[in-house]
């Protein structure tokens, strides 16, 4: 009967709108109806997803990905289009549940918040940014996949030489999408004017010394308990390839993460609106 009820809802879900991934096999032309691609399972989370925009942006990842069922069920639940969106303009926003995420420059591997329930630290016990870097580590691959497209993972606690003085990165990753290093610094204490200033010099040793000729400028990511956008904007230059990201060692709500998503998009269009009467 439960199989039955969810074939059902497939078919309500999906008569209004045609699956974002469609069948190109030459056995599927000229069938009516939608044709699907990915397995039953997939289908159970996928209808279950209300705004069709989300539905279609996690139907094209699962696809392109290869997510298996528990991978999928752990991206809806961690809200990875709220925290992708939450990043984006809106029309950046509206591409995303047509084409699904897209890996062009350095703001797209941005994500608000970053999730690492799977590392096992618990957000209200005390923990070092050692424990931090080797809990990710040990779940690597979860890890980059929850960091996005395109990472490869090169070293930890990287050093350079410069000056006769010995410095340390905590991860250097690389993206082979945008073909450029990302290096990554762990915060567990307040963001400092101090700490944005380090990774700027680390970006700048790369650029220099290490990125060749045809790769894109390196990528600094500050990854802290808490950012500080007034901070980080008043101390490095407009054009800095440096982030400041939270990240969460729990699930982020869903249900807040929407509501700050739909504050977001509705400030943002009577912003537009304001914009385009001034200009009128």
């Amino acid at each position: 009967m439960d199989t039955l009820e969810n074939a059902r809802k497939l078919f309500l879900v999906y008569s209004k709108s045609e699956p974002a991934v469609r069948k190109s096999a030459p056995f599927a032309q000229g069938v009516k109806g939608p044709s699907f691609v990915l397995p039953w399972s997939h289908y159970l989370i996928l209808m279950r997803i209300d705004s069709p925009a989300e539905r279609s942006f996690y139907e094209i990842e699962a696809y392109r990905q290869q997510w298996n069922k528990r991978e999928l069920r752990r991206q809806v639940a961690s809200s990875l289009y709220e925290r992708l969106a939450m990043s984006r303009d809106k029309e950046a926003v509206m591409r995303m549940a047509k084409e699904g995420m897209t890996v062009e420059k350095s703001s797209d591997i941005l994500r608000d918040p970053v999730v690492l329930e799977f590392c096992g630290l618990r957000p209200d016990e005390s923990y070092y940014e050692s424990d931090l870097e080797s809990a990710l580590i040990d779940k690597l691959q979860p890890f980059l996949l929850e960091l996005g497209k395109g990472f490869l993972f090169e070293a930890r606690q990287k050093r350079f030489t410069f000056n006769e003085k010995h410095f340390f990165v905590d991860l250097v990753l690389y993206n082979r999408l945008l073909q450029c290093y990302v290096l990554i610094d762990l915060k567990v204490d307040d963001l400092t004017h101090q700490d944005l200033g380090q990774m700027q010099m680390y970006v700048n040793y790369y650029d220099r010394y290490v990125k060749q000729d045809f790769e894109r400028p390196t990528i600094g990511i500050l990854l802290c308990k808490q950012k500080d956008d007034a901070l980080v904007e008043l101390t490095l230059p407009e054009d800095a390839n440096i982030y400041a990201q939270q990240y969460a060692l729990c699930l982020p709500d869903k249900t807040l993460l929407q509501e700050k998503m739909k504050e977001w998009i509705d400030e943002y269009e009577l912003t537009t609106t304001n914009l385009q009467f001034g200009e009128a």
